[in-house]
This record gives C-alpha cells, structure tokens and sequence, in this order.
C-alpha cells in the first residue's frame, strides 16, 4: 500500500475516534491545556477555530489572551504556510475565502507557540492532519525563524501507534489531551 492510501485510511479511522470522543465529552475540554499555557503568560501564540468534531480550545485561548497577543490562522492560498490574524473572545469573525472564521479586521501577529488540531496523534509527536500540510509548512517556516512551541491539542482517543508519516511531516513539542500532557522528547 502505498503512502496516500495508508494516511487516508489512518485518516478515516482517526476521525471515527474523534467523532466519538467529542461526543462523549462533558463540560469543558480545555483545563489542562490552560494550566499549560498559565506558564507561557504574554507570549504571543495562535490556536484554532474548531470545526466539525475538533477539540474546542477557545476557552484557553480567551485566557491567554488576558495576558497577551493569540491569533487564529488565516489561509491565504492552497500550498502556502498560514498567516496569523490577531484574536479576542469579542472579535467579529467572518468566513474567509476558503471557509474558515477569520477576523473582519486582520491585524497579523507571528506566535511563538502554536496550538495545532490534527486528526490523529502519536506518542512520538507525530500529527497526522486533513492532508493539506498547512500546519507542516507553518511550522517549517516558523522553526526557520526561530524556537517555536507546537502544541497539538486532541483528545485522548484520536491516539494512534504506527502513523504514516513522511520527512515533510513536521513533529509536535507536545500533546495536551482533555486530561494529560505529553512531552515530546526530540
């Protein structure tokens, strides 16, 4: 089997784990990623508008932004690493050219940590993603610039052993789950 046929089975799979975890959540998600971001107070950072059966991390992000700059991600064409647009619990978001909430008003910011959705997971800091490689080409161009903290934020369930990953495929520092903190040792 080649490459692409086994990210899109992993891919499948991961997200029937999600689905069920996020429909088996209770109350608030997001505890121990807040507990994780309290000692990175006022370093700028990004998370994520969740979508679809993604873990939820506004309510961490609503926090951090108390004590200093978080934006959401803005895509500006296929191929391209994502630009940053700076974000508040009260900033009118509208739906950009391909789909996802972004500011009305864009004001770019460049985090230094980057909360990262995913669909799957692994022990080793492996992501496996929707197969646009936006992330990993943030990443890559992030790292290029300078230390940058990826933090991809999932439920327990979307956990995968053996996942598919290619040299392109950018690894995360860490892992926040609705109830743990992963490490990742590179």
């Amino acid at each position: 089997m080649n490459s692409d046929t086994l990210k899109v089975e992993a891919r499948m799979a991961a997200f029937v784990r999600r689905k069920k975890a996020f429909e088996a959540q209770s109350g608030e998600v997001s505890g121990v990623l807040s507990e994780v971001l309290v000692e990175y107070r006022g370093v700028p950072l990004a998370g994520f508008m969740p979508i679809n059966t993604e873990i939820d991390p506004l309510a961490s992000m609503a926090e951090a932004s108390e004590h200093g700059m978080v934006g959401i991600p803005v895509i500006e064409a296929t191929a391209t690493p994502l630009k940053f647009a700076q974000w508040a619990p009260d900033t009118e978001l509208v739906v950009g050219a391909f789909g996802a909430k972004i500011p009305a008003q864009i004001d770019w910011m460049v985090p230094e940590i980057l909360i990262v959705p995913l669909v799957a997971w692994d022990p080793k800091g492996g992501r496996l993603g929707y197969g646009g490689g936006f992330y990993d080409r943030t990443l890559e161009e992030l790292r290029a610039h300078g230390p940058i903290l990826a933090i991809g934020f999932a439920f327990n369930a979307q956990m995968a052993r053996d996942l598919p990953l290619e040299t392109t495929d950018q690894p995360l520092d860490m892992i926040v789950t609705e109830d743990a903190v992963i490490i990742i040792k590179n």
